[in-house]
């Protein structure tokens, strides 16, 4: 080989040595001046007297926009608050207030709007709608029983209760007696 071939391939890094060298600092001299630019952005411009980390602002930053309530929960009215948040809110209390027991159809009905007529209201998943004889007709010859055990068990795509665990045995046939009852 001549000279000149060599001088073309030239290289500074001659020995294993000095590629290591060169290696580590690639990774290191980033790192360390990313991290020196950081720690200068984060100290100079973060006050920690400055109002924003009081602890009622850094409460009202944390604090929750809504709460989760699953109909059927309480029987009680719900009232929303400003912000966002739904509260249960009953009647006050007095000595001589008798409790006031409410009506079963009325009950019946409440339940199935909360919980069934997202289904039966729209015919969904083949769930025979509100009203509908024609629908309803041949699973009512089936016998109240048989429609008793579908809505507490599930039935094809409905879930068991209609999907409200929460709700009584009672709570379910009196519902099933409200849509049979519509539905004749």
């Amino acid at each position: 080989m001549s000279d000149v071939e060599d001088e073309g391939h030239s290289t500074p890094i001659q020995t294993p040595g000095q590629l290591i060298v060169v290696v580590l600092a690639a990774f290191i001299v980033p790192v360390v001046v990313l991290s020196l630019i950081g720690r200068f952005a984060v100290e100079s411009s973060v006050d920690p007297n400055s109002p924003a980390f009081s602890e009622e602002a850094v409460a009202k930053r944390l604090h929750p926009v809504g709460k989760l309530v699953i109909a059927g929960d309480s029987t009680q009215p719900q009232a929303q608050t400003g912000e966002g948040a739904v509260v249960a809110t009953a009647p006050p209390a007095t000595a001589s207030a008798a409790p006031v027991a409410e009506d079963p159809g009325e009950k019946a009905k409440r339940i199935y709007t909360a919980s069934c007529a997202a289904c039966h209201a729209t015919g969904a998943a083949g769930a025979p709608k509100l009203g509908d004889n024609a629908a309803w007709a041949p699973r009512i010859k089936t016998g109240t029983e048989t429609l008793y055990t579908s809505a507490l068990k599930g039935k094809n795509a409905m879930p068991p209760k209609g999907g409200n665990a929460g709700l009584s045995d009672d709570d379910v046939k009196a519902v099933v007696d409200y849509m049979v009852s519509q539905s004749k």
